[in-house]
């Protein structure tokens, strides 16, 4: 499983760096640091969105798309968590950094159906 998702977690990385210095470049630090949070939360929610389907030894479908199914609420749950308290906290955030960023990640995290894990 983490095999799979190594190259996505790549990508998310660089995308992040990407987007913070096209940020900095806009709105300068805190422009950076807005990028950077956002691509932070995607990254942590996929890890945690692995951790939890790492541990799947289910033999059956059901058991499979369950363990999946409680991955992506608990990744969702971290998402909306760690945005709320970023919103909140952050109060020179750069929403325009902070939301592109995040976007950018999850849909990097997405391209991993599309990674092939034969090797």
């Amino acid at each position: 499983m983490w095999r799979k998702f190594r190259p996505i977690f790549g990508l998310q990385v660089l995308s992040t760096v990407v987007i913070a210095l096209i940020s900095a470049w806009f709105s300068g630090v805190h422009g950076a640091v807005s990028a950077t949070l956002g691509g932070l939360i995607s990254i942590i929610a996929g890890l945690a969105f692995v951790a939890l389907a790492a541990t799947s030894k289910g033999r059956v479908a059901g058991e499979v798309l369950l363990t999946a199914m409680r991955a992506e609420a608990a990744k969702i749950g971290l998402v909306v968590i760690l945005l709320v308290l970023v919103l909140t906290n952050y109060r020179e955030v750069v929403v325009i950094g902070l939301i592109g960023s995040f976007a950018a990640s999850i849909l990097i995290f997405s391209m991993a159906l599309f990674v092939n894990d034969k090797t």
